[in-house]
This record gives structure tokens, C-alpha cells and sequence, in this order.
């Protein structure tokens, strides 16, 4: 029987990055069969270890988020066809969930898989790719400005240009529009949500604190505890799985869906810019493209996932609402007095006026083309949205 390797196996196979990259591994074991030296074994080529690369993510390893980032390892080892062994790790196990970014320009980590809201306190522009004012398009529309509207070289360019950093990012899975989140009682109006104290982050903190919120930028892992000791009395984090794996139902009852404070975010893969470099140009395109495969199963699971939980929670005896359209309106009201300030920063105005001339473009044809889904739903479905 072929013997399972255990880890202390795997660990001596382990081989240093740099000595992976410049030595190779070509051991040759060369013999005679004969002492007339007619018949020489053949050569026989060692397979090399593999490279190690240390990931971590911004998530609590309970979270349904840390299966994502296992769909982009997976596929990355089997593209690589054992050359990268991707050692994935939740947060904390390094550095914090706030930390990676940091993490990765020191060389601490090789990978974070994160969302770039999280260093918003190092730079608001950090906002604009994914957590930035809604002009009208989706997660899916800002996600194709990222890679064929300019954003990535935008983002570059506040990396690595404006903030100096060594790394290097790409985007992959455009999440659906988060909830506006999780109340003790119902709140239908703006003046039903004065003076909370909620959970959010990034510029969607600096929006709802001028709707009259008061606002705790938090890791997820740390929101229910928060609600516990009364830290705050309400909060958003994302979307029915990872708030249902974390205890939301818990300590709140009324679930909030629909809301434009975060509603066209994805994940962010940063990577070493020296660890990147170093790479072969295959391996290089197997992290990158290992983006755009794990953008495709992560939305696969998070559809399946996202409407299954929903309905456990509803079943539990969450009850489940669609934010009203006053709260909604007042939302796009607080963006139109927020952007004016965010503009008076020239990076900031460049990158906005981006977004909004290939939401005006491309949103258009989006929204004329798009059939009523809605229609069809009701019409097979009769009675059961209520909107």
C-alpha cells in the first residue's frame, strides 16, 4: 500500500523561494549496467519541490469566505501541477484582518485575499474600488472598469505611485449588493435610524454618519461580540452566510436587504510585488488567471449558498425586509453632498470621473437591454416578492 505522506513529509520537501527559483531541481542518478559499459540506465529527473506560498485571508476560518479563497488555492496547485502549494491561512494567524495589506508590502505574507475597504485609514481613494458612491452600476459593471475601463492601472497607480507600496492587485468576484443590514426593531424611515450605533467600514462609514448614524469601523469576526456588550446596536458585514455563520440571528432579528452604502464590491488578491516578480511567467499567469476561475465557482457558490441561507434564517425566525425607498433615496442624497469633498483630492477626482463615464455608457446599455426579471418572477412565482 502506497504510504500517505504526513506533514512532516511534506515539510522536508519544502525548499526556500528564491532557491526554487535560481536552482531548479535536475538531480540525475546515472549508473552502468555493465563493466563494457554497453547499457547506461537512463537518466532520472527529481521532481522539485514545491514553492510554498503563504496566503492569508481578512476572514475568521468559520466564515463561508474562507471556501472562496480555497476555490482560488485549489485551482491555483492544480493549474501549477504541484509547483505552488498554496498554505492558506484565516485572519489572525499572522496579522490581523485590517493588517494584510501591510503584510504583504513587508513580505510577511506572499498573498492576502481581502477587500481593499480594509486600509481605507491608510487611504480613502482605497474606497473607490468596490465601496465608492453607485452611479447606477453593479458589482459586475465596476468590476469590468477594473479591467477594461482603466481601474487597474488606477489602482496601480495609489499603490504603488501615490502610497509607495510593493504590491501588486488584481480583483475577482463581483459580490452582490450588501444589506443594509441587521436591527433589533424595524427601521423604515431616516429618522428611525438616528443615533445608532452601527457597524460598517470604509466611505460607506463616512456616509451614514452624515444620515445621523454614529459608526465602529469592526472585523466581522468581531461584530457580534460588539452587539453583546452594547458597543453597537446595529450592523452590516455582507451577505446571509457569512452573517448567519458568525451568529447575526443572534443578537438581531430584523434582517435588512438591499442598500447602496456597499453595492458594487469584490474581493482583492494582493500579492509581493517581489514575490510576484521573481515568478516564472507561467506561474505569474496562473495567479492572475486563477483570479478570473475562482471569480466564476465563487459566484456559483455564493448563489447557491447566499439564497439557501436566506431561507434558513427566514425559517429560524429572522424576518426579512427590503429597505425602504426612503432610506434608499436619502442614501444617493448623502453621495451627492460626500463626492464634492472626495473630488478635492485630484486622484480621487480622476478616478471618479472614470467611473462615471463608463457607468453612463455602460449601464445604459445594461439597464435598456436587461428584460423585466422581475415581471418574469412574478409571473411564475405569483405573490411571493413583496417589495
Amino acid at each position: 500500500m502506497k504510504k500517505i505522506p504526513t506533514p512532516e513529509d511534506v515539510k522536508s520537501k519544502q525548499v526556500s523561494r528564491r532557491s526554487f527559483l535560481t536552482k531548479g531541481a535536475t538531480g540525475v542518478v546515472a549508473g552502468g549496467a555493465a563493466a563494457s559499459g554497453l547499457f547506461a540506465a537512463p537518466a532520472v529527473h527529481a521532481q522539485p519541490a514545491p514553492l510554498v506560498v503563504k496566503m492569508q485571508t481578512s476572514w475568521p476560518s468559520s466564515d463561508i469566505w474562507m471556501t472562496f479563497a480555497k476555490q482560488y488555492a485549489d485551482r491555483v496547485e492544480a493549474m501549477s501541477g504541484g509547483r505552488l502549494k498554496v498554505d492558506l491561512l484565516p485572519a489572525g494567524a499572522v496579522i490581523g484582518a485590517f493588517q494584510v495589506l501591510d503584510g504583504v508590502n513587508d513580505g510577511v505574507i506572499d498573498i492576502a485575499h481581502s477587500v481593499p475597504v480594509y486600509w481605507y485609514g491608510k487611504n480613502k481613494a482605497a474606497s473607490l474600488f468596490g465601496t465608492g458612491p453607485v452611479f447606477g452600476g453593479s458589482a459586475t459593471t465596476m468590476l469590468s472598469w477594473f479591467y477594461a475601463g482603466g481601474g487597474e492601472e488606477f489602482y496601480r497607480e495609489l499603490t504603488q505611485d501615490v502610497m509607495g507600496l510593493n504590491v501588486i492587485g488584481l480583483l475577482g468576484f463581483p459580490m452582490p449588493a450588501q444589506p443594509f443590514g441587521w436591527f433589533k426593531g424595524e427601521v423604515n424611515s431616516v429618522a428611525d435610524i438616528q443615533g445608532f450605533k452601527y457597524r460598517t467600514v470604509g466611505l460607506a462609514a463616512d456616509l451614514l454618519q452624515s444620515m445621523g448614524m454614529s459608526v465602529a469601523q469592526l472585523p466581522g469576526g468581531e461584530i457580534v461580540p460588539a452587539m453583546e456588550r452594547g458597543v453597537i446596536d446595529a450592523f452590516e458585514f455582507n451577505n446571509p452566510s457569512s452573517d448567519m455563520r458568525f451568529g447575526a440571528q443572534d443578537v438581531a432579528k430584523n434582517y435588512y436587504l438591499s442598500s447602496y452604502h456597499q453595492a458594487s464590491e469584490s474581493f482583492e488578491f494582493i500579492f509581493n510585488r517581489d514575490f510576484y516578480e521573481d515568478l516564472e511567467p507561467d506561474l505569474q499567469a496562473i495567479l492572475r488567471y486563477g483570479v478570473e476561475a475562482a471569480s466564476t465557482s465563487n459566484t456559483a457558490l455564493a448563489m447557491d449558498n447566499y439564497s439557501s441561507d436566506l431561507q434558513k434564517l427566514a425559517d429560524e425566525g429572522v424576518t426579512i425586509h427590503r429597505t425602504s425607498k426612503e432610506i434608499l433615496a436619502a442614501q444617493l442624497d448623502a453621495w451627492d453632498k460626500l463626492i464634492p469633498q472626495l473630488e478635492e483630492d485630484p486622484f480621487m477626482k480622476k478616478v471618479l470621473d472614470s467611473q462615471r463615464a463608463w457607468v453612463e455608457r455602460v449601464t445604459y446599455y445594461e439597464l435598456m437591454n436587461s428584460p423585466d426579471y422581475q415581471l418574469a418572477y412574478d409571473h411564475y412565482f405569483p405573490g411571493k416578492l413583496k417589495l
